[in-house]
């Protein structure tokens, strides 16, 4: 573990141990990385405020009463964690009634945050804004998603007017396009800390949509296949924060039913991709999947810029700004009032992923296993077109009409999901914290591991002569649907439950690992179907799915062994420890500052050791950076 300590050693400047300290929890299931605004603090309001908030109160009730947020955590790479966001404010000047003071030392009265029924808080904006925030940003990832697989519906129109031969090679603009998703999403997940999700969002989308362009207009497919990379790196940045702003404007009592909703669009764009590419293609050309994909992207850039920003630090940010105005007075603040530099945060979000994939056991095993699952899936964009285009004579369109199957048994493993969480939540609990253990979450998955190669040889033995009814081959992608969501989703949850503060970082390793090997295997899928058979090439791919089937209910039998043996783990549980004893020294460390039933800092004038140094030494302040 020396190699991520050492990393932010390097990237963090040290702080004094009563500063920005919070009451903890289990180490294993607190999540900063998700952690709500609004921070543990004393209530406290100031006579100038005219009724803007200050510092409120939290409580870390919505820790013990959503024990899973696995729709949230599956595509949510943002690396850093409170303590290290803390760590990277730079101190700055900031006047206070009487003295000049460094940021760690800020009045606490006049931190401006949110308060109870705020208008300015996303979570109390009315339902119907709210819900059609989420329904936009689920239409906006449809969009980027639906693109990787309506590709497949071009291949045909670009092999026959590129003069291609190889399918291969014309396939690998869906390889490009899921490494660009990939890599994307680590680039631009950090940028909304930076500017806020809004500006990230209309920037981002209004490339993606420009880039499209070349695509449709061009020449040659090397042209294809780089635009393609560049446009999914701009289209990522929906991948990457949307769950952000659905939790930005969700309350926890429906949070898992807003996930539940925003999931219809990116979990259905792979499917709908080949359904709309292939009428499309059949009746207006090629070139129109990527007109299509314009229009869709265009629309969806009008919709995003409808939404409000959601992203709870630059809103108080510029809550804090207007009331420094309003008020004439600058000592009002925010926590977020001091911002990291691109560089470092790139620095975190470019090697942490890669050094937890190479060094935790656990990452290995989970990594391998949704990778295979995924990239499975991915095989059914060649396979699919080849057996019922191929073999079975469909039409392009109606070839689409396919998978069918694949949709509904994705919306079944999403609307099953509160029943699900019954499920997860009738395990033993874990006393410390009142929730459910991460392996919890494995039992779902446990279930998507047979639906899966349930799903695959079902389809396999089916699709086979074509005397066989078409229905039964379109069916088999119930149980195949069903069971690829479950594992992605639940299992990302366990990742999550696992890693706690640390989570988004496995998440985003994970995430690069199944875009690698989920953009690679279709290469392969061709020639494996025409050297196997459609029913052996299959079997095979089946047979691989069950041989996996142990790694969950290993995981699920002797989780907490294995975790307990993490080193990353363990080191994360010791700083807990030292964080909780910090805390109890700061709230001593409080108590020690009130003299005579006076606190100075409530009354705008500081510590008392800021007070007493102002009676025995000239006025001095020190910038540190």
């Amino acid at each position: 573990m020396s190699d991520i300590r050492d990393l932010e050693k390097d990237d963090a400047p040290n702080n004094t141990e009563d500063t920005h300290q919070s009451s903890a929890t289990d180490i294993s299931t607190r999540d900063p990385e998700k952690e709500d605004h609004r921070m543990p603090g004393p209530h406290s309001t100031h006579s100038g405020s005219s009724g803007s908030s200050i510092h409120s109160d939290h409580s870390d009730h919505s820790y013990h009463s959503d024990p899973l947020s696995p729709l949230e955590r599956a595509l949510t790479p943002d690396l850093a964690t409170e303590e290290e966001k803390t760590a990277y404010q730079s101190i700055t000047r900031t006047r206070t009634g009487v003295s000049l003071a460094t940021t760690s030392s800020r009045i606490p009265s006049f931190e401006v945050d949110f308060t109870e029924n705020d208008p300015d808080d996303p979570k109390n904006w009315s339902t119907a804004y709210r819900g059609m925030s989420i329904g936009f940003c689920s239409f906006a990832t449809w969009t980027v998603v639906l693109y990787s697989t309506s590709y497949t519906a071009s291949i045909p129109g670009e092999m026959i007017e590129f003069n291609i031969s190889s399918q291969p090679i014309a396939t690998l603009g869906i390889t490009t396009y899921l490494i660009g998703l990939a890599v994307g999403s680590l680039i631009l997940a950090p940028l909304s800390e930076l500017y806020g999700r809004r500006p990230v969002y209309i920037a981002s989308l209004a490339f993606f949509c420009l880039l499209v362009l070349p695509c449709a207009l061009a020449t040659n497919l090397t042209v294809v296949l780089i635009v393609r990379f560049f446009g999914a790196c701009a289209g990522a940045a929906m991948i990457s924060n949307s769950p952000g702003t659905v939790a930005d404007v969700a309350t926890e009592k429906y949070r898992a039913l807003a996930f539940s909703i925003w999931s219809i669009g990116p979990m259905n764009g792979p499917v709908t991709g080949p359904l709309i590419g292939g009428f499309t293609a059949q009746y207006l050309g090629w070139r129109w999947t990527n007109w299509l994909v314009m229009i869709l992207s265009g629309l969806a850039l009008i919709a995003m810029a409808c939404v409000k920003e959601t992203y709870a630090p630059v809103l108080l940010q510029k809550k804090a700004a207007k009331m420094r105005k309003d008020m004439d007075d600058e000592r009002y603040w925010s926590r977020y009032d001091e911002k990291r530099g691109i560089i470092p945060l790139l620095k975190l979000n470019l090697s942490r992923p890669f050094i937890f994939t190479a060094t935790e056991p656990i990452l290995w095993f989970w990594d391998l296993y949704i990778s295979i699952i995924y990239g499975i899936l991915y095989l059914c964009f060649v396979a699919y077109p080849l057996i019922f285009q191929g073999l079975r004579g469909w039409s392009q369109g109606i070839s689409g009409l396919a998978f069918v199957g694949l949709g509904i048994g994705t919306m079944l493993a999403i609307s099953t999901e509160p029943l699900a969480r019954k499920l997860i939540n009738s395990h033993k609990k874990d006393p410390n914290t009142g929730r459910v253990y991460p392996e919890a979450s494995v039992s779902m998955v446990c279930i998507g591991a047979f639906l899966c190669p349930i799903g695959q040889l079902w389809f396999s033995w089916t699709s086979l002569p074509i005397t066989t009814h078409w229905i039964w081959p379109i069916m088999a992608g119930i149980p195949f649907g069903a069971g690829n969501c479950m594992v992605f989703i639940y299992a990302s949850n366990y990742i999550a439950g696992c890693y706690g503060v640390y989570s988004a970082s496995a998440l985003a390793g994970n995430t690069v690992s199944r875009s690698l090997i989920g953009g690679t295997l279709p290469l392969a899928g061709t020639l494996m179907y025409n050297t196997l058979t459609p029913q052996w090439a299959g079997t095979l791919l089946g047979l691989t799915q069950v041989i996996c089937i142990p790694i969950p209910f290993v995981f699920y039998k002797y989780g907490d062994r294995i975790r307990s043996k993490s080193p990353l783990i363990r080191q994360m549980k010791e700083d807990q420890e030292r964080s909780e004893k910090r805390a109890i020294k700061a709230k001593k460390a409080a108590e020690k500052r009130r003299v005579g039933g006076v606190d100075y800092e409530e009354k705008g004038l500081g510590s008392r050791e800021e007070i007493e140094k102002e009676h025995t030494a000239p006025l001095t302040h020190t910038i540190t950076g």
